[in-house]
């Protein structure tokens, strides 16, 4: 069973101004569906295609890999956006404060590790042996391959970026993490984690 291009869990319009609908078409409907289609045209009729995504992550590498694992990092960045949501609390807010101090402190932490991350990737707010941290992984790396659990993540290929932001890649980290953090995405991986 070939696997497919999720939907987007909002309107083209609704991350604007902060992410275009421009962005949104050339990101989602280009980038992402352009390793939906090369995955399955790698797998062809193979048993691993038969897999769940997750599983083939897991149980490969080189090109098979990379295009699987952007297809999964592109589909939990989508539904970590959404805008003015507000803050953590219950839970998750408790953990933030244990690991980090500050609900402010986590976002400086994200943005240093999507500001620091040298050529395309991600910066990734995981569970990770009972404890939150902030990583950082380049190219399609994934923390599924590192036994952590993703709560979050900000695309820093500049595909998420250049149409709104140029070569501006902090102003765009910032924008996302001011105003279009999914905090309920958040805290529901959170309590799957049960960190």
């Amino acid at each position: 069973m070939a696997f497919e291009l999720p939907p987007l869990p909002f309107d083209k319009g609704a991350l604007e101004p902060h992410i275009s609908a421009e962005t949104l078409e050339y990101h989602y409907g280009k980038h992402h569906q352009a390793y939906v289609t090369k995955l399955n045209e790698l797998l062809g009729d193979s048993p691993d295609a038969a897999k769940s995504l997750e599983d083939v992550i897991l149980s490969s590498d080189g090109a098979v890999f990379n295009n699987a694992a952007q297809v999964w990092n592109h589909t939990f960045y989508w539904q970590g956006l959404k805008a003015d949501v507000p803050g953590p609390d219950g839970a998750l807010a408790e953990a933030i404060a244990r690991d980090f101090g500050s609900v402010d402190a986590v976002k400086q932490a994200l943005a240093q590790a999507a500001a620091t991350q040298f050529g395309s990737g991600w910066a990734w707010l995981v569970a990770d042996g009972g404890t939150l941290r902030v990583t950082k992984t380049p190219n399609a790396d994934t923390p599924l391959k590192h036994g952590q659990t993703a709560l979050f993540t900000i695309d820093v290929w500049e595909h998420a970026y250049y149409v709104d932001y140029r070569n501006a890649r902090p102003k765009y980290v910032a924008a996302v993490l001011d105003h279009l953090v999914n905090w309920e995405f958040v805290a529901a991986n959170f309590a799957a984690a049960v960190v």
